[in-house]
């Protein structure tokens, strides 16, 4: 069974982490400088998607390794 679990937390932190690359940037301190302050933005289509997916992910990825710090202590 860990063995499974190991394999899936492989699988679920590739996909984190090709979401979180193929997000978009942001303007971050940018707008600080003089750049666009377009604070608010509404996310939409596949921006929207990877946005949840990263959080799917993430606490998938959560869950995953706490499963396997239980059975390794089990």
């Amino acid at each position: 069974m860990d063995f499974y679990v190991k394999i899936a937390i492989i699988a679920v932190a590739s996909m984190l982490m090709i979401a979180i690359l193929l997000q978009s940037q942001g303007s971050g301190l940018g707008a600080t400088f003089g750049g666009d302050g377009n604070v608010y933005r509404t996310k939409r289509g596949v921006e929207k998607f990877l946005f949840r997916a990263t959080i799917v992910f993430s606490a998938l990825f959560f869950v995953l390794a706490l499963a396997s710090v239980i059975m390794k202590k089990g």
